[in-house]
């Protein structure tokens, strides 16, 4: 078995990572570039970078954004978000990315997606298959950033539907929560954006704790575990500068 892959999420809007509850009460989370360079050096596997708000807003994806991004990472870069046409994925990668994410159903809905399409999940999975999908990211819209947990039932269940890789997406709130989309979900992938970019655990923290639970993941590297250090430090002088003077 391929080993599985813990892939960072950079939700961006107006050139800024953020990150919701459901994609609504945002909350900034840093600067792309140096957080997809930070990932970079922690371990991550891969990395994500999606702009939310290109479809909805009627506007190609940020060219300029994703070049930097790329330029700074040296791990496999999956870039979605206002992909209409071939032109657009092509401009992609050339900008950089070795993956692009699309979503037909909400380019077609008038609502960009917004809204239910009535389609059911596993048949659009099977579907994305036959049309020549490399592999799904399966994002659950109730618990994106709810810290609840990945939608196991719903991963499982497309996992016995398809043969290609799953990535797991939406309610990662613990590192228990990784391992469950992983065993009971069966997910190839677990992508996690709250819990890595407010630094609640980290890249390297994960990959320990996957391995402890007997899964194969790719184990942290020295450099890992300084970039660790160095983020924990970095979020606890965060913390301290937003707390009132005593």
């Amino acid at each position: 078995m391929l080993a599985r892959r813990i892939i960072p999420c950079l939700d961006v809007d107006d050139g800024r990572v953020v990150k919701g509850v459901r994609f609504v009460d945002i909350r900034d989370a840093g600067d792309p570039v140096e957080q997809a360079r930070f990932y970079d050096r922690a371990g991550a596997d891969e990395l994500v970078f999606l702009d939310i708000t290109a479809t909805h807003e009627d506007r190609a994806i940020m060219h300029d954004v994703v070049r930097r991004t790329a330029d700074q990472i040296f791990i496999p870069l999956t870039v979605g978000g206002g992909l209409r046409s071939v032109e657009d994925m092509r401009a992609m990668l050339h900008a950089g990315a070795d993956k692009v994410a699309i979503n037909s159903a909400a380019a077609r809905d008038p609502e960009r997606g917004r809204t239910a399409t009535g389609r059911d999940a596993l048949d659009w999975a099977a579907d994305a298959e036959r049309r020549g999908a490399g592999e799904l990211l399966v994002t659950s819209m109730d618990r994106d950033g709810t810290k609840s947990g990945y939608d196991t039932a719903l991963l499982r269940a497309i996992d016995e539907r398809v043969s290609i890789p799953v990535i797991a997406s939406g309610g990662a709130g613990n590192l228990e929560h990784l391992r469950d989309g992983l065993t009971e979900g069966r997910a190839d992938a677990v992508l996690a954006a709250s819990i890595f970019h407010f630094r609640t655990h980290s890249v390297p923290e994960a990959k320990r704790f996957l391995l402890d639970a007997g899964l194969e993941v790719r184990p942290p590297t020295a450099d890992a575990d300084r970039t660790e250090d160095a983020g924990t430090a970095d979020a606890d002088a965060e913390r301290d500068e937003a707390l009132p003077p005593a």
